[in-house]
């Protein structure tokens, strides 16, 4: 059956240029759906939460937008993606140009076992990047709030760096190929509250240029950071297999305030997890 696309509403201070639009999509492992019928709408250089229980498909979702799940072995996407007016799975398309358009900032920090510079440097050689490098450096560094902190030791390992300095360092690495959107999945999970605050403060500096999507557990954290949210639920087939479906969607005053669904106002007033 299809669903309706869950359409955001509009308000001044959202830009309503839809960037990445998902139509009916479902997502397979071999024979088992993992999520089912989602439809939605992200508009630019907003921040977009995606919240639900466990098992409720919002990694899933996530790793959609970027082509992510094509490397699990005998995963199935059906309905269509769009980033703007073109189909991401489009036999004309290359995934490796989608993951440069569309970055992935993963839940551990995952620092290449190289230099600061060079963590940052990869990514722009591999894509053939012929201006300024120490430029580039620099100015990825500046935007993830890092360039102070490191400055004076570009050549140590990106390994040595804390936790926090590490997942801002993954920050610069991703938006150092000049990507429109960033993925982010449970970001902050790992990190200390301090480490915490900082991310959540760079994600607000970030959407100025850049459109994120982010996969939290963290309620607090989504009503803190989102502009839009999304709210996912999960049901349960006789086998004991978890589905997932988009509940609901819309911004996020009205998702903690004023939900539309009851399982909504279950899940963001904690009756259940």
């Amino acid at each position: 059956m299809n669903r309706p696309t869950f359409l955001p509403e509009a308000a001044p201070s959202f830009n309503n240029e839809i960037v990445v639009k998902a139509d009916n999509v479902s997502v397979f492992y071999g024979d088992f759906l993992a999520v089912r019928d989602v439809s939605l709408e992200i508009p630019k250089q907003n921040i977009v939460a995606f919240i639900g229980p466990s098992g409720c498909g919002k990694t899933t979702m996530l790793r959609c937008f970027n082509r992510l799940n094509e490397l699990i072995p005998n995963t199935k996407v059906e309905g269509k993606i769009t980033f703007y007016e073109t189909d991401l799975y489009g036999t004309d398309v290359d995934a490796i140009s989608v993951r440069r358009k569309i970055g992935m900032v993963f839940q551990k920090p995952n620092p290449y076992p190289k230099s600061i510079y060079n963590n940052i440097a990869y990514g722009a050689r591999v894509n053939h990047y012929r201006g300024n490098m120490d430029e580039l450096v620099e100015r990825s560094l500046r935007r993830a709030f890092l360039w102070d902190e490191v400055k004076d030791k570009l050549s140590d390992s990106g390994l040595d760096l804390s936790g926090g300095q590490q997942q801002r360092l993954c920050i610069a690495r991703a938006i150092a190929v000049e990507p429109e959107i960033l993925l982010m999945d449970e970001p902050c999970s790992a990190l200390d509250p301090i480490s915490t605050m900082k991310i959540e403060e760079l994600m607000q500096e970030l959407k100025q240029k850049y459109t994120i999507i982010i996969v939290t557990h963290n309620m607090q954290q989504a009503a803190r950071v989102s502009n839009l949210t999304a709210f996912f639920h999960v049901e349960t087939n006789d086998k004991g297999d978890k589905t997932g479906y988009l509940v609901e969607y819309a911004s996020t005053k009205s998702i903690f305030e004023n939900p539309q669904q009851q399982a909504t106002r279950d899940y963001v007033s904690g009756r259940f997890s």
